[in-house]
């Protein structure tokens, strides 16, 4: 009994220097534990990097450092405009209104580097410097437009060149094909694909029809621009009145045949000219001839019939009366040449008539609005004078004589002294 006593009484005081020298090891262990470092370097402790605001919001945040505020300030640089910071508690404000994005003054998803930093009053050594990236974003929806650089309406002639270029007006979506129709087909033209591209097509002569009664038609031209991703569409429509005008690269053709036709003509009756001319002046050489003849006899006779001796005074008799019978001999050998005569100078008047008239109606400029005018009265005159000349001989072989060499012969002072009107009667 005795044995089991003192046992329990060992066991219990066993266990309870056990349980002190626990205790004490415990208090020990805690006593000597290690101390936490001091953080000794300046930090902003709640900067976030990158933010984001949509228009119109209001941003209000407060920075803190890992120091006491009151003996520290805050700054920012290159901040964007409407961005401040209270530099005595770090309070960063921002509201972003939409007037700012609407002057240009900010932007849309562009990336702002803000620079930021905090500083000791007493130790300007002892400061941060670092920053954050702000974004602004809106959700109004701007949908992208087609602007063509000419009016919705235009006037135009045949022949002229159409020409302007189709922009597009930036929005949230960009776009990124554009097409083209047309009211009436329309060929040989400059289309457009893409935003900026150009369209271009000259109007023929041809395409305001006879049986329009307006003399105009209309064409109305559509662009139709697209996102493919987003099937956002929008048109943009130019009215084209197209006026009807006068075809004048055909119609200057049609003038140079005419000018050619007539040129030739002259050519033609400036040679007869040439050969009646040479027969009247044969003619009237040949008359000469006779008549000095004729005068030389009678003159002669004249003095011999005045003279002495009996064969003299005979031969003086006979001698005019030779004169006198060739008279008749010069009618039959080199008659008058009167028709001739006439034709030559109805030739003549008729090429004085077209040189003038070619002269008068020379086109003026590089787009003479008379020229069907003229072309018609050239057409005129060249048929007129063709008629009046129907019944004269012409020749129309030159021979190899040049214009030049015709118009020195046409224009020869003789020439023009044996054709001269006269003014006699006047």
């Amino acid at each position: 009994m005795h044995k089991k006593v003192l046992y329990f009484f060992l066991l219990f005081v066993l266990s309870v220097s056990t349980a002190k020298s626990q205790d004490t090891t415990s208090v020990d262990t805690i006593q000597h534990r290690p101390e936490e470092p001091v953080d000794s370097t300046l930090r902003i402790v709640n900067l976030i990097p990158y933010i984001t605001l949509h228009v119109d919001s209001v941003l209000s945040y407060k920075l803190t450092i890992n120091r006491d505020e009151t003996k520290y300030y805050w700054y920012l640089k290159n901040s964007p405009v409407g961005l401040k910071i209270n530099k005595d508690n770090g309070m960063l404000t921002f509201k972003a209104e939409k007037s700012f994005f609407l002057s240009g003054k900010l932007k849309y998803d562009e990336e702002y580097s803000v620079k930021i930093g905090v500083q000791n009053l007493a130790n300007p050594k002892e400061r941060i410097d670092t920053g954050f990236t702000l974004v602004f974003y809106n959700t109004d929806v701007v949908l992208p437009k087609l602007k063509p650089s000419v009016g919705s309406t235009l006037l135009a002639e045949e022949g002229e060149t159409i020409s302007f270029s189709v922009q597009c007006e930036a929005g949230n979506f960009t776009i990124e094909d554009i097409l083209f129709t047309s009211n009436i087909s329309i060929s040989n033209y400059k289309t457009v694909r893409k935003c900026g591209d150009e369209f271009s097509w000259t109007i023929p002569f041809d395409f305001v029809k006879d049986s329009d009664t307006t003399k105009t038609k209309i064409l109305n031209l559509s662009f139709i621009g697209s996102t493919p991703k987003f099937q956002i569409r929008d048109t943009a429509n130019v009215r084209i009145t197209v006026k009807d005008a006068l075809n004048y690269p055909m119609a200057k053709q049609e003038y140079d045949v005419v000018v050619s036709n007539l040129r030739k003509h002259l050519m033609t009756l400036k040679y007869t000219f040439l050969q009646i001319d040479k027969k009247i002046r044969k003619t009237r050489g040949a008359r000469t001839s006779f008549d000095l003849t004729s005068a030389t006899s009678a003159l002669t006779g004249t003095i011999l019939s005045t003279s002495g001796g009996a064969s003299a005074e005979t031969a003086g008799k006979i001698l005019p009366s030779a004169g006198v019978a060739l008279v008749p001999v010069k009618e039959a050998t080199a008659p008058n040449k009167v028709v001739e005569q006439n034709q030559a100078s109805l030739i003549r008047s008729s090429i004085k008539r077209l040189e003038y008239m070619l002269y008068d109606y020379t086109l003026l400029g590089d787009r003479d609005p008379q020229i069907l005018t003229k072309t018609a009265k050239l057409k005129e005159e060249l048929k007129q004078s063709q008629m009046q000349l129907i019944d004269v001989p012409v020749d129309v072989t030159t021979e190899g004589m040049s214009e030049e060499e015709l118009n020195k012969y046409f224009n020869n002072p003789k020439v023009n002294k044996k054709y001269r009107v006269s003014n006699k009667g006047r």
